[in-house]
């Protein structure tokens, strides 16, 4: 039978676990909300503050920025892995190739945070994520290749475009972050450019950005000027 003792112990034990766990979400939300508003390179003590935690306590769930950075966005991390893994699956690898680059940049628009922390990639400070680099690496040229041999993508195309693609659209949604339209219209262009023959299926509705809306860095010191749409 437990003594009182070791009743509270476990007691105890269990609500510190609890604590533990509800400080980790909170600096991971945290976390989500400062890189969206501020980059990845907004300082730890921000995401703490914004957590309603002390320093030391973030520091103790994630050592580094790298951690928190991979942390804040593991889930979309992982479902670019598993969407990567799906695409190479696909019978189709004309399918699979633009559920990849669907599924990326949904991921870019939908968490403001995300574009910067794709484009990092997360330095490779162990051997296990380089290793994950480089095998991704290879997973995107076989699909390339795959896609090629089928006819569906143009022979000219370089796994180096995807990745030029993925960046054209990650600065797209960091300069126009409410603009979905914008967004998913850019990618259908860009995937019927990838095609080998031409490809005149309907475009997603337009974007209601107009040349004087053109969102323009700030001048320094000064507010960003907001996008105007007709």
């Amino acid at each position: 039978m437990a003594t009182e003792s070791s009743r509270n112990t476990t007691a105890r034990d269990t609500t510190v676990r609890a604590d533990a766990r509800r400080n980790r979400e909170r600096l991971l939300a945290a976390a989500r909300a400062v890189f969206a508003e501020h980059g990845i390179d907004a300082p730890m003590t921000t995401v703490a503050r914004r957590a309603g935690v002390g320093v030391a306590t973030l520091y103790r769930h994630f050592p580094t920025r790298e951690a928190l950075v991979r942390g804040a966005f593991a889930r979309q991390m992982e479902t670019c892995g598993r969407a990567l893994g799906d695409a190479l699956a696909a019978d189709d690898p004309w399918t699979g190739l633009t559920h990849l680059v669907e599924t990326v940049c949904a991921l870019q628009r939908e968490e403001r945070g995300f574009p910067a922390a794709f484009l990092d990639a997360f330095p490779e400070t162990t051997a296990a994520h380089a290793r994950s680099r480089e095998q991704a690496e290879r997973d995107v040229t076989a699909l390339v290749r795959r896609a090629q041999a089928s006819g569906a993508l143009r022979p000219d195309f370089h796994p180096s475009d995807l990745v030029v693609a993925l960046v054209a659209h990650c600065g797209l949604v960091a300069a126009l972050p409410d603009d979905a339209r914008a967004s998913r219209r850019l990618v259908a262009y860009l995937l019927q450019s990838f095609r080998a023959a031409p490809s005149a299926g309907p475009l997603p509705p337009p974007s209601g950005l107009t040349l004087r809306g053109l969102p323009l860095p700030p001048p320094e010191g000064g507010a960003s000027r907001t996008p105007r749409r007709s």
